[in-house]
């Protein structure tokens, strides 16, 4: 049995392979092991007699579907009348499902009776939704037969609501745990939003409308029992989605197709993953994407012209899309229950008062067609509400301003209307006061995605449908570009609510803004050059943007604040991995970021393009060196520009409120800290607390004891060291060297030293092992193991060596060009040098090494980290002063050398 079923597999992977029809496969699949399980029982029965009633094999959940993908587990209920004890079929049933183990098959075997079926458990709703999917398989059909005929409905009659409660709870929660998107680059083709287990949820809602709208049959003993349940009424209402309105045939129709063809897509693409894995992956992470791509899977007509993974993957987001869209209208018509005192306050202010469209139950509801008013003899005419441009988007605005959705009635009004809107829509001043409405609304977001979805964003403004579901393949960006885009304007609005404090400064910019919606309409457009650009999007999205600004006759000025922006916006984010608080850095930022009021829309866009990226994109040290580059430039821009260096010996009396702050910490000791401080660059000043620099102070006190004194502050997301000891050569390269040989990941770092030659070097690091985190006993540890190094009294080539034997490198996703750039004119006392390369272990250190062989001292460090790629830079020196251009020369063949040695 077990050669023939794995021959059998075996002959469906090669025909899909041939085909890559994804139902085709997941069917035969099925039917082989239909006939498996029919041949176990009734040999199993021909041993036990019984087995020959009381007993049926149903098949639920995916079996149940027919839908058993390759590497699919077996959902199988061994379903009991209660006549027959569950112990005299147990060794019986053991025996059957460790037979279609050793075949290869793994089996979720459960044994259940009628009355066990017959309850509803929330926390194991899992159980009663693989019910909805039983088929029956083989044994006393008789059985079954009173599962489906008697227990089934009885249960969902019953309990409909709580289930179907229950139901949209789960999937609620599961949309939430993907950010309630489906554009990830890298999606998850089952659980995302617009996956596979949407087009359950879309089926399981339907067939609990079916049960719970049927009318219970009444019992002479029940004189209640005629009178509609809460089950029933909500059937009823979410029973409507799948029957036929008025006029709508066609349409049903088309939708249905477009249903049934996603669901085929995603057949045949999660066939292919597992396939292609080996075992029940359903992550389509970007080498499956070029594989899926180049095999042209889900296609329906295959060639042998290689398609990119980009326009592939275009082709899964829209039939994503069209699953996403129909569980989000089945999930809008379950009736909730009574509102919340906020929800009628909502209500209550969301009311909107217009003559083409209401809004009910918290969604949007055009009129029907009405007759025009003509003159006698004239033919017929009906206005549209659907066709006009006018009413249309004030449906758009009247989304942004509440938060209401549009009804599945209008979205399907307005699908066929588009040739018809597009033919009377007006460009010029009236679109772009429409526009700006909807930008400044506080669900500007949610308006906009939902014009995306159906093609009317495009009809304003064409440029955008080149990044429609766009991926752009790197480790930093989790969403597709039109959906980051959005994710940015959404973000910018969220300020209205902020919570933390740099978030409050920042909505406090916001306020100060005279043009908010040119912030939101720059963002709208920032990124589609990416659609039409191999190299610099931000020009290319500036000419694009030209188009639009033109088209809506924006003035002059406001197209000039716009453009600049866009031109501009990665000028702040490039700036911030320079030193913020070099005068050199913040003067050449000032001259790009223009106007204080360029600079604040500036600001607000860098934070919200940097948090859009992804969840944990904006951490707090980033944010915060976002707000000090702002307040910098801010000063520059008002001729108080900060000083390069920390000078206060011979200045008594003249201390800034910070160093007030600090010498209060410790009184009695306001000279020895004043002497500590002088030299150190105002970074170090601005970038720490009062209670942090007075520490690193006490710790130098401690060096006729121990001259290596660490600080240490452990958190389960990222974790700080800081060495303060007197400079010597290799100290940066040799804390590199150990915290990556101890297994931590550098997520950024800084050096700094002071007129006295003490250093003070900060590393911000994540433990990919979580060593630290399940180990606290460890922490101790790790620090000593960290100071022998330091002190010479371990080799680090040791611990290096350690490492090299236990460890695995990551696999890389992306390759990363590697760039050494020299800069001698930002700083007025350093030579610049950014390195970018790939984020490998070991390579903060081999550059280290690199320049300390060269005899240069690093002044400032700045290590970043954006996905798998480095960005370092360093603030160098060579006998105390600028490395000519032959020192630069060597310098860079020696560092590209060290990064293909760390590469290897």
């Amino acid at each position: 049995m077990r050669d023939s079923y794995q021959q059998r597999m075996r002959a469906i992977a090669r025909a899909f392979e041939q085909s890559a029809d994804g139902l085709e496969a997941i069917q035969a699949r099925t039917s082989t092991v239909d006939a498996m399980v029919i041949e176990l029982w009734q040999a199993a029965a021909a041993l036990s007699w019984r087995l020959e009633s009381g007993v049926a094999v149903v098949a639920i959940g995916g079996y149940g579907r027919r839908q058993l993908f390759p590497c699919s587990d077996l959902d199988l209920l061994f379903l009991l009348d209660g006549s027959v004890p569950e112990a005299q079929v147990k060794d019986s049933i053991r025996r059957i499902c460790q037979e279609m183990w050793d075949c290869g098959i793994r089996v979720s075997p459960q044994t259940r009776t009628l009355a066990e079926c017959d309850r509803f458990a929330p926390e194991n709703a899992e159980f009663t939704l693989s019910l909805l999917d039983h088929r029956f398989v083989v044994g006393d059909a008789t059985v079954h037969q009173r599962l489906a005929g008697n227990v089934l409905p009885k249960l969902l009659q019953r309990d409909g609501a709580a289930i179907i409660a229950r139901l949209v709870e789960m999937t609620l929660s599961r949309h939430a745990k993907y950010g309630d998107t489906l554009f990830h680059l890298e999606p998850n083709i089952k659980d995302c939003p617009g996956g596979l287990r949407d087009a359950h949820v879309c089926q399981w809602l339907h067939t609990l409308a079916t049960a719970a709208a049927r009318p219970p049959k009444p019992s002479s003993s029940d004189p209640q029992a005629r009178s509609s349940s809460p089950a029933s009424s909500v059937g009823s209402t979410l029973h409507s989605l799948h029957g036929t309105r008025p006029g709508t045939d066609a349409s049903e129709r088309a939708a249905e197709n477009e249903f049934a063809q996603a669901e085929n897509f995603l057949y045949a693409v999660r066939c292919f993953l597992h396939y292609r894995a080996g075992r029940d992956d359903n992550t389509l992470d970007w080498r499956a994407q070029d594989e899926a791509a180049a095999l042209h899977i889900g296609k329906t007509s295959r060639s042998s012209r290689p398609i990119d993974a980009a326009f592939w993957m275009r082709l899964y987001f829209r039939h994503a899309r069209s699953i996403d869209r129909r569980v989000a209208q089945t999930l809008d018509e379950v009736p909730r229950g009574k509102p919340t005192l906020y929800e009628k306050l909502r209500q209550r202010t969301g009311k909107i008062a217009d003559s083409m469209f209401a809004v009910r139950r918290s969604r949007i509801v055009l009129n029907q067609p009405a007759t025009l008013i003509q003159k006698p003899g004239a033919p017929i005419a009906l206005r549209d509400p659907a066709s006009d441009p006018e009413v249309v988007l004030r449906v758009f605005e009247a989304m942004a301003s509440t938060g209401c959705k549009l009804s599945r009635e209008t979205e399907d009004r307005l699908e066929p209307a588009l040739p018809m809107l597009s033919s009377h829509l007006e460009e010029g001043p009236a679109l772009w006061n429409h526009l700006r409405t909807i930008l400044n609304a506080p669900y500007a977001a949610d308006s906009l995605r939902s014009m995306h979805a159906l093609g009317i964003l495009e009809l304003m403004i064409p440029e955008f449908h080149g990044i429609d579901a766009l991926v752009i393949r790197d480790a930093y960006h989790r969403y597709t570009v039109d959906e980051h885009t959005f994710v940015v304007i959404q973000t910018l609005h969220g300020l209205a609510s902020a919570t933390a404090e740099w978030e409050r400064r920042l909505a406090g910019l916001m306020k100060e803004l005279h043009h908010p919606e040119l912030l939101f309409l720059a963002a709208l457009l920032h990124d589609t050059g990416k659609g039409r650009s191999n190299g610099d999007h931000a020009q290319q999205s500036a000419v694009l943007a030209q188009g639009v600004l033109a088209r809506m006759e924006i003035d002059e000025y406001e197209s000039s604040l716009v453009m600049h922006l866009i031109s501009n916006h990665l000028e702040m984010s490039a700036a911030m991995r320079r030193d913020i608080f070099d005068a050199e850095t913040v003067r050449a930022f000032a001259a790009k970021a223009g106007t204080p009021d360029q600079l604040r829309m500036l600001a607000l866009f860098t934070y919200a393009d940097i948090k859009a990226v992804h969840p944990d994109a904006l951490t707090p040290w980033k944010a915060e060196n976002l707000w000090r580059l702002y307040i910098a430039t801010s000063n520059h821009l008002d001729r108080t520009v900060d000083e390069e260096r920390i000078h206060v010996c011979g200045q008594e009396g003249r201390d800034t409120e910070i160093i007030h702050r600090i010498t209060a910490l410790m009184p009695g000791r306001v000279d020895e800290i004043r002497k500590y401080l002088e030299g150190f660059p105002q970074r170090y000043l601005r970038t720490r607390t009062p209670a942090q620099i007075a520490e690193h102070y006490r710790l130098t006190m401690e060096f006729d004891r121990q001259p290596v004194q660490l600080d240490f502050h452990h958190t389960n997301q990222i974790s700080e060291i800081t060495l303060v000891t007197p400079d010597r050569k290799m100290l940066f390269a040799n804390m590199a060297g150990s915290l990556a040989a101890l297994g931590m990941d550098i997520v950024t770092a800084d050096a700094y030293s002071n007129a006295q030659g003490i250093v003070v070097d900060s590393f911000r690091f994540t433990d990919r092992f979580r060593t630290l985190e399940l180990n606290p006993s460890e922490h101790s540890r790790f620090v000593k193991a960290i100071r022998d190094v330091m002190t010479g009294a371990t080799p680090l080539e040791r611990l290096l060596e350690a490492r090299a034997r236990s460890g695995k490198r990551r696999v890389q996703k992306i390759t990363v060009e590697t760039v050494i750039e020299f800069d001698n004119e930002s700083s007025s006392h350093s030579t610049l040098l950014q390195v970018i390369a790939q984020d490998v272990p070991g390579l903060l250190r081999a550059l280290s090494i690199t320049l300390a062989n060269h005899g240069c001292n690093i002044e400032v460090a700045l290590v970043d980290t954006e996905g798998e790629t480095a960005i370092d830079v360093f603030y160098i020196t060579r006998l105390n002063r600028k490395l000519d251009e032959s020192e630069r020369s060597l310098l860079r063949e020696s560092l590209l050398s060290a990064i293909a040695d760390s590469l290897a």
